[in-house]
């Protein structure tokens, strides 16, 4: 399993979710995603966008000007 961080800052909705859906596409299963954004919206839209995906959301916090949403990758049947 590896940890792989994601900088979607500056990019505006719907990019966060659909940055960080192409990049875990190339991830295996139990691998971990940082994504780091500044869009309030990704606080919600990444974690609806893991319940739908069978991701797991396993932070979400502010810091400074950032957004950082760390997911766990699902397995893919």
């Amino acid at each position: 399993m590896s940890h792989h961080q994601l900088d979607a800052r500056r990019l505006l909705c719907p990019m966060p979710v659909i940055k960080t859906q192409n990049r875990v596409q190339e991830l295996q299963p139990g691998d971990t995603l940082e994504v780091i954004c500044t869009d309030p919206g990704a606080l919600h839209d990444i974690p609806a966008w893991c319940r739908i995906s069978g991701h797991e959301l396993l932070a979400s916090r502010e810091q400074d000007h950032d957004i950082i949403i760390t997911v766990r990758v699902g397995n893919r049947d």
